[in-house]
């Protein structure tokens, strides 16, 4: 591999990192603080909004920078996705407190999240699917595993990063303007990714070749009339079964996502005699549990195909992720609290594991941008709306049996869209990315 496909590996995995710092600072480093900068009357219902304006941002993000990419290249597109994230870090970082702006505070952080999740769309829009067009056929499974294991490291990042200020700092030093620091070094960070793309990373050979070539297969259907680029294409037109596959399956996922991870925190701090600082240490634990398994589920999929791992993962957390989740928020110690979370996300959310080269390896080059921030981004929306119907769930079934429905819900959405998709055994994954997406796999051509 040329050093430049190195050098995309190297950006898909810290880079990923980077973005979910990104996403999991208002969860964790900012929810201590926002009684502070927005007030008292406004924290105690702030806190999910403020997390769910940056998810309703992503979906944009996916669809505008995801078509960008697939026609402009996707190391410029990345770039300019990287500049606007780090921008919005340091305008909150910056952000009056509500004694200057009132509720004013609180609308500026809701608008400048929402804006971030564009650009943090936009960067996973670009740089995953770059980066997978440079892996080699038998090392897509480990790079996706790598790459999306960078989310609970991020997560355990600012877990850890936000328990240490809070100790060294004292809660009220942290909650006026400690939290500030992590803001600061986050964008600092993304910076620092802005340069590497700058100067290491370009486009990989097969998307060049589509974006110069002349074959009309590019740019039609089969019948060579209808087009099938773009978000149309992708919605209702060649490639809407894959997509709307693939969106079942993600909507699975960010089911787990929310209740294991965000869901479970929140319980954690609100049901339990554990301090901020233990809830942090305990989600901190569990993401670096989640992070391994994740990265062995990416590898796994290259030897036993990608569904398979799916259909597991989904049955898995089906079954044993609502037992694990009533047990978690059960806790009375901090070592019980850190196991039964790690158990629990290592059944559900370390699926994530071969999403990354599944979504890649079912779409095209001209759409895999746009299928890929899509079919990941759209996918979250009515997971992220759980605020406003969770409640009514609770009001029938109960606070924690609403969450255990949601839970296994998740997992049975995750099991179905991966049976109504592809194999993508081992032999029909070791190909070009535009041969398995398009069918073309050697396993096909050597039975005809």
């Amino acid at each position: 591999m040329p050093p430049a496909g190195r050098a995309a590996l190297r950006a898909g995995v810290v880079g990923n990192w980077i973005d979910n710092v990104h996403v999991f600072l208002p969860l964790t480093a900012l929810t201590p603080a926002l009684a502070v900068v927005a007030g008292p009357a406004v924290a105690a219902s702030a806190g999910a909004v403020v997390v769910i304006a940056m998810m309703l941002g992503r979906p944009v993000g996916g669809m505008v920078f995801g078509r960008i990419s697939d026609r402009l290249g996707r190391t410029r597109t990345t770039r300019v996705a990287i500049t606007g994230t780090a921008a919005c870090a340091l305008l909150i970082a910056a952000v009056p407190t509500h004694e200057l702006l009132g509720v004013g505070t609180i609308g500026m952080i809701l608008a400048l999240r929402f804006l971030g999740g564009i650009f943090v769309a936009g960067e996973y829009s670009a740089a995953i699917p770059l980066a997978m067009e440079w892996s080699a056929p038998r090392r897509r499974g480990l790079m996706s595993g790598l790459i999306l294991s960078m989310a609970p490291w991020a997560q355990a990042s600012i877990a850890f990063a936000t328990a240490l200020l809070m100790v060294v700092l004292g809660p009220d030093a942290y909650a006026a303007w400690g939290w500030r620091l992590l803001f600061v070094l986050g964008a600092l960070a993304s910076l620092g990714m802005l340069l590497y793309y700058r100067t290491r990373v370009v486009d990989a050979p097969i998307a060049r070749r589509i974006r110069t070539t002349s074959d009309p297969a590019v740019d039609t259907s089969a019948d060579g009339a209808t087009p099938v680029t773009g978000i149309r294409g992708v919605l209702t037109g060649r490639w809407a079964g894959a997509f709307w596959q693939v969106f079942t399956l993600m909507t699975g996922l960010w089911l787990l996502t929310n209740t294991t991870v965000i869901m479970l925190t929140s319980q954690l701090g609100a049901e339990t005699a554990l301090s901020a600082t233990s809830v942090s240490v305990a989600m901190g634990v569990a993401s670096c549990a989640q992070a391994l398994a994740m990265a062995l589920a990416g590898h796994l999929s290259t030897t036993i195909g990608r569904r398979r791992v799916f259909v597991i993962w989904g049955i898995a957390a089906t079954v044993l992720g609502p037992v694990l989740w009533w047990a978690a928020v059960g806790s009375t110690t901090l070592a019980r609290a850190a196991v039964l979370a790690a158990l629990l996300q290592v059944v559900t959310v370390a699926a994530y594991g071969p999403v990354s080269a599944y979504l890649s390896e079912r779409f095209p080059t001209h759409v895999r941008s746009t299928g890929y921030g899509m079919g990941y981004s759209i996918s979250l929306i009515l997971p992220a709306l759980y605020p406003f119907y969770l409640p009514g769930l609770a009001t029938v079934l109960g606070a924690h049996t609403a969450v255990l429905v949601l839970l296994s819900l998740g997992g049975a959405l995750v099991v179905v869209g991966a049976l109504v998709g592809p194999r993508l055994a081992a032999r029909e994954i070791d190909d070009d990315l535009d041969e398995v997406a398009e069918g073309r796999t050697r396993i096909r051509r050597s039975a005809t």
